[in-house]
């Protein structure tokens, strides 16, 4: 495998770091039914709360086709993540602009804040630069923790690393180097 940077490469106390998470979970009433994605993401949340990170995932969840779809939201989410975490985590009720921001400016480092959903807007799955650019403006880092996401072109896997420094977050350099001991050592 080729050398890919990591959280471990990256200097984050005090920072505010963006992580693109698949959190597209199962629910069934409001409720998630199943937190393996969440708990597949919190090594990498964990890391970066120790080493002082102000700790920003964003995800996608469902196809809401650019509209907001409260039945969409990333809130029962956040607070499956706090159970995981077993600690609080602020919710911004957007992932991009104001609402973004005051959830972001609301966490002291170490603490964990929850987007919403980034498919209420169109310019995610159009892979819009304008729109990866709002989301950078938030951030100081970004970390990719989203492998199963990351064959797809949009705002948050693919236009943002061209716009802030990114890394590999554990998810993904774990599913990275399984990949790569399949490819280099085929049965």
């Amino acid at each position: 495998m080729s050398q890919l940077n990591t959280i471990d490469d990256l200097d984050v106390a005090g920072k505010r770091v963006l992580i693109r998470a698949d959190l597209n979970v199962p629910m069934h009433n409001g409720l998630v039914t199943d937190v393996t994605r969440i708990e597949r993401t919190l090594p990498t949340i964990r890391d970066l709360q120790a080493k002082g990170a102000r700790v920003i995932v964003i995800s996608h969840f469902g196809r809401p086709m650019g509209q907001h779809n409260p039945e969409m939201s990333l809130r029962p989410v956040a607070m499956a993540l706090q159970t995981s975490l077993g600690q609080d985590v602020l919710f911004g009720a957007d992932c991009i602009g104001t609402a973004a921001m005051a959830a972001i400016n609301s966490a002291d480092n170490g603490e964990v804040v929850v987007l919403e959903n980034l498919r209420f807007h169109a310019g995610e799955e159009a892979n819009d630069d304008t729109f990866a650019q709002a989301m950078a403006d938030l951030a100081d880092v970004y970390v990719n923790d989203a492998f199963s996401c990351s064959h797809r072109a949009h705002a948050s896997t693919e236009a943002i690393v061209h716009l802030l420094p990114s890394a590999a977050g554990r998810l993904m350099k774990s599913e990275l180097q399984a990949l790569s001991g399949v490819l280099d050592s085929p049965k």
